[in-house]
């Protein structure tokens, strides 16, 4: 899997900067502000399923059961 959560930040960020941007017409502001409802929905559905991997993970753990099946998976960097 290529997306990290810290990527979801940084697709944040780059929209509250194109949001930001003075130059932008009206127009251009209101596309913006579209895909930036889209961009939160769907931001904010991806948090909501880290959130219920890691409280499955924590009941797999409280419950004497393997929790890193229920967590998602982590790249290493390694090369």
């Amino acid at each position: 899997m290529k997306n990290k959560l810290s990527d979801l930040n940084n697709h944040l960020f780059a929209q509250l900067e194109r949001l930001s941007d003075e130059d932008l017409s009206e127009e251009q502001i209101k596309k913006e502000a579209t895909r930036g409802e889209a961009i939160v929905a769907v931001a904010d559905q991806i948090i909501r399923n880290a959130a219920l991997q890691i409280r499955a993970a924590e009941l797999a753990a409280e419950y004497g059961s393997n929790p890193e099946p229920y967590l998602p998976q982590i790249e290493s960097k390694a090369s």
